[in-house]
């Protein structure tokens, strides 16, 4: 498929992990006239922007929350220590956070981070880290202003009309670009699942029920009894913080194990799904698990379920990317909207290291961009997605890349990258700016990366000064 509008306007939504690497990529084609970077916080990082200055606990969402549809996020203002009002808004991150990636596979090919940082870096590393990275970018992006609409402006032409909005003067703007990258990520709309009794249990306890998006420190729940629910990466870390402080043992409610999950669970009781939440009237904060078992005197519930796909500037899309909100609809190898390519939405896979993934998205549809990449037909780009259908469902599942998906996945798009035609004057004899391809020991790394971590979190306060995977005790050569 050959794109019928030469490509030399680019607008970015966002500027975290995803958007700062489109930034890269297609500055490296040396090819495009605009390139505009727009992004809602006031510095690069995305989910990363961590801000302790407002109690998350203080905020909620409804329960249960099954709808994607949301509109675009509203900034919180707060005042900086100079006195002044900056706009922030909710992230994922928590206090104690560290990373359950190894920094030598989560870094961008061209940047490794400091050596004196820990194995698993702490999420203010990270910040610091994409900060440096966008250091010779920065002019690019527009802080402080959100994208609230994204529509097609020309069927034909397929290019796009971006409305955004500054915070700081209140002035709505409207241009058109010839293609969109959608770098917002997938971490804002959480999902709480509708069980039966959730709602009139939350409105006779308000407050006890809770999302991971919300979760800062264990703190609020000291000497409390706690169920948490999800035994994702954030589910186990959230459920271990919390089990410092609350009343006796932690209850976790999950539908299986964790690939993740340690050894052993003797310091937590597992609990299969929740299946109702009892009445007030005759019980005191009760809820029931699959296997029947009843647990009273609940004070806290925090699930940790996840995120809904959302994209509220695309509302007008047809056909659409969002229904449900379980996936990302109507995309070809995970990345280009197929009716219109100049549309991508880079990183969707998840159980994936994140960087790199960004790196070679962006490394192919640069170069699909500037002409020296051809895409499929429409029909053969619909042929494979209903085939990840056939093969995955219709759901979560589509995006779901385990290892070594993950892995082959990697190396596939940085070699789809790698074939496109050479041009004169570009990096690598006019192949251009090339990402990530793993070798053998990344893939061995990325294969055992749950024992390394398990390994490193037993060693407690000691792990800060842990900053390779020799000194666990694992060696690649061996």
């Amino acid at each position: 498929m050959t794109l019928t509008n030469p490509v030399r306007r680019v607008a970015v939504i966002g500027a975290g992990p995803s958007g700062l690497a489109a930034v890269k990529y297609l500055l490296a084609e040396n090819h495009f006239e605009h390139i505009h970077v727009f992004e809602q916080r006031n510095s690069v990082g995305g989910a990363w922007n961590y801000n302790d200055s407002f109690p998350k606990r203080e905020m909620s969402t409804t329960v249960p929350h099954l709808n994607p549809h949301e509109p675009v996020e509203k900034p919180i203002w707060i005042e900086n220590s100079e006195g002044s009002r900056e706009t922030t808004f909710v992230s994922p991150v928590y206090d104690r956070l560290e990373t359950n990636i190894p920094k030598d596979l989560m870094r961008y090919s061209d940047k490794p981070f400091s050596p004196e940082s820990q194995l698993f870096p702490k999420h203010r590393t990270v910040k610091q880290y994409l900060e440096e990275y966008a250091e010779d970018i920065k002019s690019f992006i527009q802080f402080e202003t959100q994208v609230s609409e994204v529509t097609l402006q020309d069927d034909n032409l397929s290019t796009w009309s971006v409305t955004t909005k500054n915070f700081r003067t209140g002035t709505d703007t409207t241009d058109t670009y010839d293609a969109v990258v959608v770098a917002s990520g997938h971490f804002t709309v959480p999902y709480i699942p509708s069980i039966p009794g959730i709602q009139a249990w939350d409105e006779s306890y308000p407050g006890s029920i809770s999302h991971a998006k919300f979760y800062d420190t264990p703190e609020p729940f000291r000497r409390k009894k706690v169920v948490v629910v999800g035994s994702s990466a954030s589910g186990l870390d959230i459920g271990a913080q919390i089990n410092e402080v609350s009343q006796g043992k932690l209850l976790v409610s999950q539908r299986s194990e964790s690939y993740m999950a340690g050894p052993s669970n003797e310091d937590k009781i597992i609990c299969p799904e929740i299946v109702e939440f009892l009445p007030s009237a005759s019980h005191d904060r009760g809820v029931k698990f699959a296997d029947g078992r009843i647990e009273e005197h609940v004070d806290s519930v925090v699930f940790c379920t996840g995120y809904f796909y959302s994209y509220p500037f695309l509302s007008s899309l047809n056909p659409p990317a969002v229904t449900d909100g379980w996936r990302t609809r109507n995309v070809y190898q995970q990345l280009f909207y197929i009716d219109h390519p100049t549309l991508v939405f880079p990183v969707l896979s998840q159980r994936v290291i994140p960087f790199p993934m960004a790196e070679n998205h962006a490394a192919v549809f640069s170069r699909v961009w500037s002409g020296r990449l051809v895409l499929p037909s429409t029909d053969e780009m619909k042929a494979w997605e209903r085939a990840e259908v056939d093969a995955k469902g219709d759901g979560k599942a589509f995006h779901l890349l385990p290892f070594p998906m993950d892995a082959d996945y990697l190396n596939f798009l940085h070699d789809w990258a790698k074939s496109s035609d050479p041009r004169p004057g570009l990096l690598n004899n006019g192949q251009g700016k090339l990402g990530t391809r793993w070798g053998e020991r990344e893939r061995w790394m990325r294969s055992i990366f749950p024992d390394i971590r398990r390994a490193f979190v037993q060693r407690g306060d000691e792990r800060s000064r842990i900053k390779n995977v020799a000194e666990l005790g694992f060696v690649f050569e061996e």
